[in-house]
């Protein structure tokens, strides 16, 4: 052989290497974490299932009649795989496709498959996405994508055969659950063309000085700064670029910036999250190297010096119990309580929260309870009065104009405290300043709660569902939300059950924290009329798949502490008829209201026989009918109430006539 056609060879062997190489690489390229909402406002965070033995997306597009075609198939393939533990998945990153319309193309074409809505088209950017219909395999052993191509054979533009010869994705499953090599890990699909609008733009003009420094100070600086509960001060440019892909991470699966309202529903103060274009511009400008570029660096020259009292003198102080928390590890949640200083009932029109110690105060609730609530037993966890929930940013609560807080004499101030271990030992004195009306306010300012004590989380079940409703005897106005669970808690909603039969969600929390306390205020506040019912419920993750799970194997109850449950839903309003001259708030029948809402567990507005306690089914094994005033098969709150308030009396007359 001469050595031109030996060189020619040698390049042929070493071109024909590269591309195996390059198509070995295409293949094995590891997909970063994501989470996203699907078309029905439902959260999934890709490495959530690491244990899946496939995980398998298609790319959706409505009006593409390619994936309508494919969509019988691609279920059929989910219902395959169902026992074998693979996890099915469609993506749609086009622009011009949005959450209602998706959700109008799946029930027109029985999609029953979460559709992942990629509204930034970060994910599919990053997965190297052209066109619909394509399938991806990916093994969440190592994260890559083992295969991406059509489903099978069946489909070419404007043709199809009646049945497939060829079903790529399925022997490219079986390959990655018996872990093995799949021959042809990349195919042509054929497809609808996704425009990806920002893939021709040069990021490396994104600027620094003008819209990333502005858009941080806007949303993070509060808690990232010298002394605050961040980890690391966003303090300069230099700081920020080092943090750059650790900014992405966090803000791809939505851990970063720590707010967890469904964006598509409701509009809330002091929202900190980052609306899509500001996530596209900060993902995109750190994928394009955190360029520095001109200007100067907000940064560096913003120093944020928090104000202990930034309304003022508070007219009374409450210095909260020192604690000492440990350099890591876990703090149970701390449940302090004060007794009330004061012998003079007080309207209080505001609060604020200096924490002792910034850096490992995650929260603090702070209410009261009255006397009476002290002498049945104590702190239960419930306020009788709520008075302020902070968080980092949200120090201080002033009341609706003209309405305040009544703390009568006696009773206790109680608060619920989460701190956050950040590697070095510290000791906490926080306080909490209250302010006060020096005249009585026109109408009272009222917390409840929507919960449920009798829940039960099975054990290993990784989505169950409690719900519970209030329902308002009077015309109010709803000023805030505070959903509340614990480590199995993983999403949360408030409805709104009109009395028309109408059911309108007004806060959906699809990917709830334990650890980030919000409450969400209402930009507007949202008026409630009389026989409306607040409906909220709470999902429960109880599986090993929950990182937080503090023992999968244990059915859970409900509890104060962390390693139980709650169905635990406040929220803050006024009475639109009450005045504080004239009150027509009825503590006997509210606990009623909770109590109804907790039994009628089909939302008719009465508690059947079927949904009585034991305890009241033993009472009334005679006397349902009796007590059932109106014939008609259940107990409305009225008749609850009276059958409580004489349950109550026959309690007193018991316990007088045994002398206790």
């Amino acid at each position: 052989m001469g050595l031109r056609k030996f060189k020619l060879l040698n390049q042929f062997i070493c071109l024909i290497a590269m591309s195996n190489a390059l198509q070995g690489a295409y293949a094995l390229e590891r997909v970063d974490n994501f989470m996203l909402l699907d078309h029905m406002g439902d959260a999934h965070e890709l490495y959530y299932h690491r244990n899946a033995s496939a995980i398998v997306i298609m790319v959706q597009g409505n009006g593409c009649p390619i994936v309508r075609n494919a969509i019988g198939e691609f279920k059929d393939l989910r219902d395959k795989y169902a026992d074998q533990g693979a996890q099915f998945f469609m993506v749609n990153s086009n622009l011009q496709d949005h959450r209602t319309t998706i959700r109008e193309e799946a029930e027109k074409y029985g999609i029953d498959i979460p559709i992942l809505d990629d509204e930034t088209q970060l994910v599919g950017e990053s997965l190297g996405l052209i066109r619909t219909a394509e399938v991806l395999v990916i093994d969440p052993k190592n994260w890559s994508v083992a295969y991406r191509g059509p489903i099978n054979d069946r489909q070419s533009y404007e043709r199809q055969k009646a049945t497939a010869s060829e079903h790529f994705a399925s022997l490219a499953i079986d390959s990655v659950i018996a872990g093995e090599k799949i021959e042809t890990p990349t195919r042509e699909t054929m497809g609808c063309l996704i425009n990806f609008a920002e893939r021709s733009k040069d990021h490396s003009k994104i600027s620094y000085s003008e819209t990333i420094a502005p858009m941080l100070q806007e949303k993070c600086v509060t808690c990232h700064t010298d002394g605050g509960l961040g980890p690391w001060a966003m303090d300069d440019y230099s700081t920020v670029r080092g943090w750059a892909p650790m900014i992405r991470e966090v803000v791809r699966t939505k851990r970063m910036p720590p707010w967890h309202a469904d964006p598509h529903i409701g509009v809330w103060k002091d929202d900190k999250s980052l609306s899509t274009e500001q996530t596209k511009t900060l993902v995109h400008w750190i994928e394009a190297g955190a360029p520095r570029g001109s200007g100067p660096d907000p940064l560096a020259d913003t120093k944020v010096i928090p104000l202990d009292w930034p309304l003022g003198q508070p007219d009374l102080v409450l210095e909260l119990p020192e604690y000492n928390i440990p350099p890591s590890g876990v703090v149970d949640y701390q449940y302090p309580s004060l007794p009330n200083p004061m012998d003079a009932g007080v309207w209080v029109k505001a609060a604020t929260v200096v924490p002792g110690d910034r850096e490992v105060v995650h929260h603090i609730l702070a209410g009261s309870i009255d006397a009476e609530t002290v002498a049945a037993g104590g702190n239960s966890g419930v306020f009788d009065n709520y008075l302020i929930g902070y968080a980092p940013g949200q120090e201080s609560n002033e009341m609706p104009s003209d309405t305040g807080v009544y703390i009568a004499p006696g009773g206790e101030f109680t608060f619920q405290i989460h701190y956050t271990p950040n590697g070095k030992s510290a000791t906490d004195v926080s306080k909490i300043g209250l302010y006060f009306h020096r005249n009585k306010p026109q109408n009272f300012y009222r917390q409840d709660v929507v919960m449920d004590y009798s829940i039960e989380i099975p054990a290993h079940e990784p989505r169950h569902q409690e719900l519970a409703y209030f329902e308002f005897t009077e015309d109010a106005v709803l000023h805030d939300l505070v959903p509340h669970s614990h480590y199995r808690g993983v999403a949360s909603k408030f409805e709104i059950l009109h009395k028309d039969g109408k059911r309108e969600t007004i806060l959906s929390v699809p990917n709830y924290d334990f650890n980030w306390q919000r409450t969400y205020e209402f930009v507007e506040p949202l008026e409630v009329a009389a026989g409306s019912k607040l409906i909220h419920t709470t999902w429960y993750d109880n599986s090993a798949n929950n990182p937080g799970n503090p023992d999968p194997t244990r059915t859970v109850p409900w509890g104060q502490q962390s390693w139980d449950e709650m169905l635990y839903g406040a929220f803050s309003f006024t009475y639109v008829n009450e005045t504080t001259e004239e009150p027509i708030h009825d503590k006997a029948l509210t606990r009623t209201v909770q109590m109804v809402g907790i039994l009628d567990k089909d939302l008719d507005g009465k508690v059947s026989w079927k949904e009585l306690p034991k305890r009241y089914k033993k009472m009334l094994v005679q006397g349902f009918k009796m007590v059932d005033r109106d014939n008609d098969g259940g107990l409305n709150i009225e008749e609850m109430h009276a059958l409580l308030h004489a349950n109550g009396r026959r309690a007193r007359r018991s316990d007088a006539d045994l002398g206790r």
